[in-house]
Parts: structure tokens; sequence; C-alpha cells
């Protein structure tokens, strides 16, 4: 694991795109899970995991109490992807949605995303204000358009001689069918996109099309009760994929688990009941001890009296 610069979670590598680039060319599926606060992002670096994944769904649950019904604005998506990153040593791949507009704003978001130590970002062609990618009744821009899109990350990324990873997402699946979700795939890796992800696929028998469609690597979004077979990183490993997020699966443990511990609290007054951590296993997560080590360096000393 390479320790983080003095820039906060980002690595001695000034470009965060290359650890990510590496990750994705070798031979074994990338499984990133879903996280959407520094905790998470922490703790799903703890249990082994060498990338991670943002999502608008977990930002927008967390942050406003909001379902990912486009209400999430620009600058507080950069705002988490910034605090997230401090946490992390490995790299993050941030959910920038459409790009908050046209191609334009699509090169000031991937600015601000690179700036905030993202190594990629996955753009979408919904429109505005676009849905969770496992809803119904979404749509979905012009081809074109969101090809000028992904040009415009594109030259942002030549421009700077960069290697943040842009991901293509089509979600014309559902309101087009897989063909046309397929031949914007295309389109989009024609316009620079280094990984093609066509969301919400209906079938087995789709994802493996989908996989074996495509020159550039592929992405696959398994959400738990989402549209897209539940399948495990290895059996995605096995039909194709290169990269498999789990977005959703700590958001919902978690929700599960808060439910739970404030249920008791309310109802009996302690939640000494509920099966959690205890204050220092929790101060050993978030790494109190180095911090009071580091606070003993700059301790008040007698003969400063």
């Amino acid at each position: 694991m390479t320790p983080p610069s003095v820039a906060g979670g980002m690595t001695d590598d000034p470009d965060p795109g290359t650890e990510l680039r590496s990750r994705i060319e070798e031979p074994e599926i990338a499984a990133l899970p879903g996280v959407y606060d520094a905790l998470s992002g922490l703790l799903a670096e703890r249990a082994g995991f060498d990338a991670v994944f943002t999502s608008g769904f977990g930002i927008s649950a967390t942050r406003l109490g909001e379902p990912d019904l486009g209400l999430l604005t620009m600058s507080e998506t950069l705002d988490q992807v910034r605090s997230i990153v401090g946490s992390l040593s490995v790299p993050l791949v941030a959910d920038l949605d459409t790009g908050y507009g046209n191609a334009l704003n699509v090169r000031r978001t991937v600015e601000e995303a690179m700036d905030a130590g993202a190594a990629g970002g996955i753009l979408e062609d919904q429109e505005w204000p676009k849905r969770c990618g496992h809803m119904e009744q979404k749509r979905v821009v012009d081809a074109d358009e969101h090809a000028r899109r992904i040009r415009a990350a594109a030259d942002v990324r030549a421009e700077r001689a960069a290697e943040f990873v842009i991901i293509g997402r089509t979600d014309a699946r559902e309101p087009h069918g897989l063909d046309e979700a397929l031949r914007r795939g295309h389109m989009y890796a024609d316009a620079g996109a280094d990984v093609v992800f066509v969301e919400a696929p209906r079938s087995r028998a789709e994802l493996e099309t989908i996989a074996g469609e495509f020159a550039v690597p592929t992405f696959a979004n398994v959400i738990e009760g989402g549209k897209t077979p539940s399948l495990p990183a290895e059996e995605l490993d096995a039909i194709g994929f290169d990269i498999v997020v789990y977005p959703l699966s700590g958001l919902f443990a978690a929700t599960r688990a808060l439910q739970e511990a404030y249920g008791t609290l309310a109802a009996d007054g302690t939640a000494g009941a509920v099966e959690a951590v205890d204050f220092d296993e929790f101060e050993a997560a978030i790494g109190a001890p180095a911090v009071r080590e580091r606070e003993r360096r700059y301790a008040r000393r007698p003969a400063d009296e």
C-alpha cells in the first residue's frame, strides 16, 4: 500500500490515475466498494480494497437525506469526494453524474475532480435532472451531445498530461434497448472514454454481450435489489468484465445497523444489546492511537511553562 503524501490521501505519485490504470490492466477484475464519506472510505481500504468508488446515490442519501433524483450539486459532490480522498491511500473513482451541464461544464467538473484527487470519473448520458441508473423513467440526451461531453473531459486530461480515467456511461438500455446502448458505448469510447459502462443490463446474457462487445475495458454495476443480476466479482471476471462496483452494499448495511441501534435506544433507553464495536475498537479503526502519538510530539513540557 502506498503511503499518503503531505497533500492528504493522494499517493506519492502526483497523478492517482496512474495507479488506477495499472489496476484496471491487471488480469483479475477490479472490484470496488461504494463509499460515501471519509469513514466508509477508510474502512473499505482497511478491509483490503485497492480502489474505491463513490456513487451519487450514496452521497445524496448521506449528505442530503434525499433520493438520487438530480438534487445533488457539483460542489456538494466534489466536496464529499475531496473529504473521502483525504482518508485514503488508494485510488478513488468519482461518480460525476452528467458532468452538470454541457461540454464546458464537464470541463470544469473534470478539472475540479482532478484537483480533488480523484483517479477517475464516470460521466453519464442522462438528461438533467438525472435518476439512479436502476430506476425507471430515465431519459437520455442525444448521443452526439454526450460524446462531446466525453471529448471535453478527454481534452482536459490531455491538456494536463494526466492519467485520469474517463468512464463513459450510457443509460440508454432502459428507454431505447440494448442495441442503442451498445452503439452509444462505441461512440463514447471513440470520443475518449477509457472504459465503457452500460448501465442496468437485465440478464446474464446481456452482461455477456456487453463484456464481449468492446475493445476497451468494461464496467459492471451491481446493486442489491437492482435490475442487473447480482453476480459475484469472480463470475463477472469470467464473463469478461474489467471493473465491477458494488456501490450500495455498505450504505444499505449501515442503514440497517443504524435503524436497529436507534430503534433499540428509543425503545429501551440503551443500545447495549445492539451488536457493535466498542469505544476502543472504534478509536483503533479511525487511527486515534497514531493521532495521539502525533499530539504528544507537540505537547507542552514543564520547561515551556
